[in-house]
């Protein structure tokens, strides 16, 4: 269930000068940046780390972070990561996302019962000592489905689970198909389904939580109150290494040790957490002003001799994506509502727009290969799943003004413009979100693209949007928007439902066909078990992407993380995640 809304980055971290006519300078082929990260590891070196220290950690962001400190509720990294120190997930993986029961909660699926079972293990205690109970497991279904919430996590997927749709729809006050054999204070939780799925061994499958909410702390709230509680935006519980001790709201967190944590003491004292602008990133690397900061790749070059750090690298499992808008959410059906009449329904026209772009030439300009075009919404990482002959959008001026001319966006003569199939004037605004002082001259370089082909594109405000405003403009529809262009951090199991369904907020483009829903049906249906016809289906469905264009994938980038050389056991791989905070200290 890791699906975020991200704010930019990657090559929209980058880049100074406006790219439209930039050529082949000397730099834009240079792809030193992926060589010097493919050098680095995945990890710090293992170690016996010491008890106690203080570290400080950036957050690179230009706008304040909410801090909805809710699972069920909150919908952007940024929250994410002021709180990680904290919220450890109910479950462990291996590498692959493999679910295990290394972790706080183990795990037992019968397909044949159609039932996942989750027992809490004893010991494992909120930051106040309450141990962690079936009810909170349950509770966040309750939050995530009563309607009063407004949680945008409430998805198809999970309304698989027996009863929840019923709970959502207000026809029932309890969940019928979670069981608690125990009790509310006993620690077992068996959860029924309507049809199980082949990716339910996968953490962020979607087809159930992998958070618990402590029901005795919150059960006080009414719902439609949760997420503006002070005890979700000021004093929130977690069952995680560290509690929060000090918020500096929008700013900075402080971290100490949770003394109810389960696996014993953490290693580190304290960790403050602080929002700093992408724009003095490297100067607080060179600096050495914190000891973990990103790196923001258009300034790799400044930073990378920098001594006194270990630099940890990793492609995550994100993309930034074009939008177009295409519908509605409709609050009563709590579905998406194809308009077919919008003004980018046209297959052609959306087409269009992705081939004029040169987002090859701008990641390989900008970030010395450390920022790449992907093809498909399918990362590379899913292995089989990823369809390579899909080719995506690379830079074709020709077929692009070819498929205008097809779907009849002409020009009137002496206009610089095309006007769309009915003669009138067209006028395309697009959404894109501030970040460094580089992110108004790269997108203006594509508002230039699209000039080439005859497209007018305007900015939606006049000017790029901050990431709270942005998100706002997006997910309510507003009239504003045409094209939008995004990013995700994705799941870790590569089911669509989530994203792309028909019955899920974070459908943002809102486009619903049949084809559509049925192919996002057979990939995570019964016959998906067996996985060459799962890997099909989900070819079929990138190609039908591709070709319908309602999101056009633009690119990824490397992450790359300066962390203080003293440190050890910091990690990114996967099987690390729960127990990371917890290990991570410096060398004895």
């Amino acid at each position: 269930m890791k699906r975020r809304m991200l704010g930019t980055f990657g090559v929209l971290l980058a880049g100074a000068a406006l790219l439209a006519g930039c050529g082949k300078s000397s730099s834009s082929s240079s792809n030193s940046g992926a060589k010097d990260a493919k050098k680095f590891p995945e990890a710090t070196a293992t170690a016996t780390a010491k008890k106690g220290g203080s570290i400080t950690i950036a957050e690179e962001s230009d706008t304040p972070v909410k801090g909805v400190f809710l699972n069920e509720l909150l919908d952007g990294q940024y929250d994410t990561d002021f709180m990680q120190f904290g919220n450890e997930a109910l479950f462990a993986t291996d590498d692959q996302y493999k679910i295990n029961n290394k972790g706080a909660a183990t795990f037992k699926m019968d397909r044949k019962a159609k039932t996942v079972t989750i027992e809490v293990k004893k010991g494992v205690k909120w930051s106040d000592g309450k141990q962690v109970t079936a009810k909170d497991v349950e509770y966040s279904y309750e939050i995530i489905a009563n309607k009063a919430s407004q949680s945008s996590r409430y998805t198809s997927s999970l309304a698989d689970i027996v009863g929840l749709a019923e709970y959502h729809d207000g026809k029932s006050k309890k969940i019928s198909g979670i069981e608690m054999p125990d009790g509310e204070n006993g620690r077992k939780v068996v959860l029924h389904f309507k049809e199980m799925k082949p990716g339910m061994t996968q953490s962020g499958n979607g087809f159930f939580w992998e958070s618990a909410a402590p029901y005795h702390y919150l059960k006080d709230v009414p719902f439609s109150k949760l997420q503006s509680s002070d005890k979700v935006r000021k004093n929130p519980l977690f069952f995680g290494p560290y509690k929060l001790s000090k918020l500096v709201r929008g700013q900075s967190a402080t971290w100490v040790r949770n003394p109810y944590y389960y696996r014993g003491k953490a290693k580190l004292d304290k960790i403050t957490i602080s929002v700093i602008s992408p724009n003095s990133a490297s100067q607080s690397i060179k600096s050495k002003k914190f000891d973990m900061i990103n790196v923001v790749n258009s300034q790799w070059k400044e930073v990378k001799g920098t001594k006194g750090y270990n630099f940890v690298a990793q492609i995550p499992l994100s993309y930034s994506y074009m939008g177009f808008k295409v519908g509605k959410w409709d609050k009563k059906t709590g579905s998406v509502k194809m308009n077919k009449n919008s003004k980018m329904s046209n297959r052609y026209l959306r087409q269009a727009m992705g081939y004029a772009m040169n987002v090859d030439e701008v990641t390989q300009h900008y970030t010395q290969g450390l920022s790449f075009r992907v093809k498909t919404l399918v990362p590379e990482a899913f292995g089989d799943f990823y369809d390579k002959s899909v080719k995506g959008f690379p830079l074709n001026i020709k077929k692009a003004n070819a498929l205008l001319d097809k779907a009849g966006y002409k020009k009137k003569k002496g206009e610089t413009y095309r006007r769309d199939p009915n003669g009138k004037k067209l006028t395309i605004h697009l959404a894109a979100m501030s970040g460094t002082t580089n992110q108004e001259a790269i997108v203006q370089n594509y508002i230039q693209q699209w000039k080439k082909i005859g497209l007018h594109v305007t900015l939606t405000t006049g000017r790029l949007i901050e990431f709270n405003s942005f998100y706002d403009k997006v997910q309510n529809d507003d009239p504003s928007v045409d094209v939008f262009m995004a990013a995700w951090s994705l799941s870790s199991e590569p089911t669509q439902d989530d994203l792309y369904g028909p019955k899920t907020p974070y459908n943002f483009t809102r486009f619903a066909t049949s084809e559509n829903t049925k192919l996002l049906k057979e990939m995570g249906s019964d016959k998906a078990f067996n996985h060459s016809y799962r890997v099909q289906k989900f070819h079929e469905w990138q190609q039908y992407m591709q070709k319908e264009a309602f999101v056009i994938p633009l690119y990824n980038a490397y992450s790359i993380t300066a962390v203080n050389s003293k440190l050890v056991n910091y990690s990114t791989k996967p099987s690390k995640a729960a127990t990371l905070w917890y290990e991570t200290g410096f060398k004895k």
